[in-house]
């Protein structure tokens, strides 16, 4: 009997930069993921069978990959918090996203909490949170544009209702936008 397949937390990253550079090869994909050729390959096989990707191809549906980023990506890769450290900001650390948020208190009058990626010479001190893979701070070191879509997806991880709906906003104007 054949096992039930199933994402990993990677897979988001590759349908991330999928958005940002269509139908993009494997070895340049793997180059910007800090990865193997074959893991992304592997990758982009269970994006197809979960629908993100269209059959046989490595475009990504825009709304399927929405759907599960607002619905199913807090309960499938839950946030796993750790001590106060420097690094690189992410969730409501990262400057896009507390605009989007409104900046400081959200509508419950909290301040949205600082979250970080540790990393050695960070920029912010805030809250870690384990990356979502092991070569994310590659990741977003070298691609601003992916380190604002990585950063979102810890904010729908990790935010309130409120903050979820605004930073869910923000990301799908931004994919569409891409995508477009």
């Amino acid at each position: 009997m054949p096992s039930q397949p199933s994402l990993r937390p990677f897979d988001i990253a590759v349908a991330l930069r999928l958005v940002l550079v269509p139908e993009d090869r494997y070895e340049p994909l793997a180059n910007a993921l800090a990865t193997s050729t074959s893991a992304v390959h592997r990758s982009v096989a269970r994006l197809q069978l979960a629908g993100i990707c269209g059959p046989g191809s490595r475009t990504v549906r825009i709304d399927a990959l929405m759907e599960f980023l607002e619905h199913g990506v807090r309960f499938a890769f839950p946030a796993v918090h750790g001590p106060e450290r420097s690094g690189h900001p992410t969730a409501f650390a990262h400057p896009e996203l507390a605009a989007a948020v409104g900046g400081g208190a959200t509508s419950g009058g909290a301040e949205p909490r600082n979250f970080v990626w540790a990393a050695e010479g960070g920029e912010v001190r805030g809250e870690s949170l384990a990356p979502l893979f092991s070569g994310l701070t590659k990741v977003a070191t070298k691609d601003p544009r992916m380190h604002l879509l990585l950063a979102g997806v810890d904010a729908l991880r990790v935010g309130t209702p409120a903050q979820r709906q605004a930073v869910a906003e923000r990301l799908r104007q931004t994919l569409q936008a891409r995508a477009a």
